[in-house]
């Protein structure tokens, strides 16, 4: 079946559209527009006639006004409206595309300091969002303790073990190969002035009062803080936290609190259990290298280590935990109703609670340097 009818004249080619036009032809339609373009190469004007035309859709209408255009950039275009509908048609479809041509696109600034501004004012507002968050928690939490009948025992019992037990192997690994860095890197300079002794003062004291919990908060800011907030914008996504609160449940109560206080009872101990690991690397190393024996590394080790160290580097577990605990719920709720958002977040997420934890541990130093401690 045709659809155009060419006529030739002097100086213009009139082009009729003929029977129907849908959009289940359209492909067949588009070959004989090309073909017809090709033929008005050598005319300098065009007819578009729609007096014979039976019917058309939008979709039809669309590569009417589509090979119009394409004419008009080259030569003089004449269009014959059959009737009313067409004609409304049509000027719909010019109506529609001029004005998206004519709508501003948005981009991105350009200028430096609009970005930074940008970047600083969404740095803000994220703040007092989680300032906002942590207040709505401390007032969950002295709920809690005004009425203990509603603290969720086996969600904090279940808490401990995903974020604390099932951490402990990737934390045992982590420390014992700290504290084997740390005795051969020391070793190596101690042996230049014959203080092999000190090794063990070094050892234990940064590992104890320094690196154990700074390198499991870390690790823990990785694998707990990161799964807090994708388990938090899995149930925002699938509405669950909707859901819960159609049903009058707290949120915080419910999702939030029993993830920071389990982070906050299990961080001392997976740090007590990442003093002894660090300590037996370096041990090791000791015993092997400058061949300090082991009854002697502890002798010297129980001298100079004093309780004050082994209290400041569990000291700091609740405090950390509690920082990571609630950064990884608060952008669990910033997840947005799809999927990207949760990977979004989640790096956001971890790399938030890897800063504050670094920025706290260097103002614990300082307010501990300052007491003398």
């Amino acid at each position: 079946m045709k659809y155009l009818e060419l006529i030739e004249k002097n100086d213009y080619i009139h082009l009729y559209c003929i029977n129907s036009w849908d959009m289940y032809h359209a492909k067949e339609i588009q070959k004989e527009i090309d073909q017809v373009v090709l033929k008005a190469k050598r005319f300098d004007k065009v007819v578009i006639d729609l007096s014979r035309l039976n019917d058309i859709d939008t979709a039809s209408a669309i590569i009417i006004y589509e090979f119009m255009e394409l004419l008009k950039r080259e030569k003089s275009v004449e269009f014959l409206k059959a009737n009313k509908d067409e004609e409304r048609l049509i000027g719909f479809i010019d109506s529609c595309i001029v004005k998206e041509k004519n709508t501003p696109i948005a981009t991105k600034p350009l200028n430096i300091l609009e970005r930074v501004g940008k970047y600083f004012i969404d740095f803000l507002v994220d703040i007092w969002l989680f300032i906002g968050f942590v207040g709505e928690s401390s007032i969950s939490f002295l709920n809690y303790i005004l009425h203990p009948s509603k603290i969720r025992y086996k969600s904090i019992i279940k808490g401990i073990e995903n974020a604390g037990v099932n951490a402990l192997p990737i934390i045992a690994l982590t420390s014992f190969l700290v504290g084997v860095v740390i005795a051969y890197q020391s070793a190596v300079q101690l042996q230049k002035f014959g203080a092999n002794i000190f090794i063990v003062d070094m050892i234990g004291i940064s590992v104890v009062r320094e690196l154990a919990p700074l390198i499991t908060a870390i690790v823990v800011a990785g694998r707990s803080g990161s799964s807090y907030t994708a388990q938090i914008g899995a149930m925002k996504i699938t509405r669950e936290l909707d859901a819960m609160e159609t049903m009058g449940f707290n949120l915080f109560d419910f999702v939030v609190l029993p993830r920071i206080i389990a982070l906050m009872i299990a961080m001392p101990l997976m740090i007590f259990f990442a003093d002894l690991l660090g300590i037996f690397g370096g041990m090791i190393v000791s015993n092997t290298q400058i061949n300090i024996s082991y009854s002697e590394f502890l002798r010297r080790l129980q001298n100079v280590l004093e309780l004050k160290h082994f209290y400041i580097g569990l000291l700091k577990g609740p405090a950390f935990a509690l920082l990571i605990a609630s950064i990884g719920c608060f952008r669990g709720f910033q997840v947005k109703q799809n999927s990207e958002s949760i990977g979004k977040y989640t790096t956001i997420s971890v790399v938030n609670a890897i800063f504050l934890v670094i920025a706290c541990d260097a103002l614990f130093s300082i307010i501990f340097t300052k007491l003398g401690i």
